[in-house]
């Protein structure tokens, strides 16, 4: 009698201990992070839905090693929340580990020519990381974005505000989320994490980019007979109001009747309009939506004509991005588009420095500028080094 009331007893208090314990979290998805990932991090986004490569990359002895050196950095913060974002940083001997191991269990996974750029694995993966970096230190670390004007987080670096948002970043690194890399290193989670927080997750806000306002156009490109016309497509450049809650500058409604009255011409097939959520900072308005709606609504432009790209946030970034959209499009590289802008834009866009400020900040020139048509006219022979991904601008990589 005595011995069953202890055994009762004993699965009593075992079945309240179990009734206690915390549950293991699922992994949930989480779409808008998902879409995230994959425009700033596409090498390492796949590797992270790929259980079978994450295996094999804990496995790696060298890996390993470097994963727990990075693990121990963190677990010396405890809680404390800018040294745990100190600790995510990347030194290049724990990136060239990384891309090694990649390069030694990930083959599989990078048959899929669409993940590894033209210059590479190892370079891809760099970008990747380095840009990964430059998020921690801007949007964690109060470091400067490259352009402060109008990139960055809202709140004031060292602000309550900013101090909550990165605390909700740290948090959010190793909440799970099925498809991450957070098993391996929770670095990446923590980049997408702040962007979040502070609320500029502009890079993916249009995707899939080929849907939507873009569908009408995608659609009519696959049956197109590009020898039909000069140019590939008219590409008009932003420029962004400085005045908040004006939804298209002067310059831009100059821009839009200049494109308007050649693609009236005839010699292009699409008008490509280019322009992010740039000017002024926070601005609630997408330049290339709104170009895009002008086109539609005050000069009858059809919408199967207009392809919007709507993340470039300078006049690099338009060229570059514009490439994307041609190349999305199909259309033939090897044929000229025609830059359409007002005359200042156009001679900048001309000038050497123009070149070298390509070359310093994207690493090469989008396409190569040649002709002068007229005051706001050029040539432009698109270069398809242009789709490499590049997150050290998180907001338009």
């Amino acid at each position: 009698m005595v011995r069953h009331r202890a055994l009762r007893i004993t699965l009593a208090a075992v079945m309240c201990a179990a009734a206690v314990q915390p549950a293991v979290a699922a992994e949930v998805r989480d779409r808008a992070t998902e879409v995230l990932a994959q425009r700033l991090f596409p090498m390492l986004d796949a590797m992270g839905r790929s259980p079978e490569t994450i295996t094999r990359l804990r496995a790696d002895r060298s890996l390993a090693t470097t994963l727990a050196t990075r693990a121990k950095r963190t677990a010396a913060c405890a809680e404390a929340a800018p040294c745990v974002a100190e600790a995510a940083l990347w030194d290049e001997q724990e990136l060239a580990a990384l891309a090694h191991a990649v390069e030694r269990n990930a083959a599989p996974l990078l048959r899929d020519r669409r993940l590894v750029p033209d210059d590479g694995l190892a370079s891809g993966l760099a970008r990747e990381i380095r840009g990964l970096n430059a998020i921690v230190r801007v949007y964690a670390l109060g470091m400067p974005a490259r352009y402060p004007s109008i990139d960055g987080p809202s709140a004031a670096f060292g602000s309550t505000e900013a101090q909550t948002r990165l605390a909700a970043a740290v948090r959010l690194r190793n909440t799970p989320r099925a498809g991450s890399l957070q098993t391996l290193d929770p670095s990446m989670e923590l980049g997408l994490a702040l962007l979040d927080v502070n609320d500029r997750t502009d890079a993916s806000g249009f995707e899939p980019i080929d849907g939507g306002d873009n569908a009408a156009a995608m659609a009519r490109a696959r049956g197109l007979d590009w020898s039909r016309y000069r140019y590939t497509a008219v590409v008009l450049t932003g420029i962004g109001p400085e005045v908040p809650d004006m939804p298209l500058s002067p310059g831009g409604k100059y821009h839009v009747r200049l494109a308007a009255n050649r693609f009236a011409d005839g010699d292009a097939p699409f008008i490509i309009v280019s322009g992010g959520r740039a000017h002024p900072h926070g601005t609630p308005h997408n330049e290339a939506a709104e170009m895009r709606r002008a086109l539609i609504e005050r000069y009858g432009v059809p919408a199967e004509a207009i392809v919007i790209e709507p993340y470039a946030r300078h006049t690099t970034t338009n060229l570059r991005n514009a490439t994307r959209r041609l190349m999305a499009l199909g259309a033939p590289l090897d044929r000229e588009a025609l830059i359409v802008c007002n005359p200042d834009q156009s001679r900048m866009i001309e000038s050497p420095a123009f070149g070298e400020r390509n070359r310093r900040e994207l690493g090469y020139e989008p396409g190569v500028i040649g002709r002068r048509l007229s005051p706001t006219e050029l040539t432009f022979r698109p270069d398809p080094r242009s789709a490499r991904i590049d997150p050290l601008d998180p907001l338009d990589p």
